[in-house]
């Protein structure tokens, strides 16, 4: 699942350097999240929902419900 954090942080006319500096991690890592080329680990997505405010959070609350969920089934499968 794609997250949308490239959206928002645009929408916040914020770099990924900014970004990067906030979740304390290198820019080149946080641009592999953007791209889904790594997974981006659930207490970052918390720093990120802090980061953007209320609104955001709320967005990305609805993401992370979906995140554990699918995890969940996907352990479930893995174990059954």
């Amino acid at each position: 699942m794609k997250l949308r954090i490239k959206d928002l942080r645009e929408d916040n006319d914020l770099t990924q350097k900014e970004i990067a500096k906030v979740l304390m991690c290198d820019q080149s890592l946080y641009s592999k999240y953007e791209r889904g080329e790594r997974e981006i680990p659930l207490s970052l997505l918390i720093k990120l929902a802090d980061c953007y405010g209320t609104r955001s959070k709320h967005k990305i609350t609805a993401v992370l419900k979906i995140c554990i969920s699918r995890r969940l089934l996907f352990c479930y499968k893995k174990i059954g």
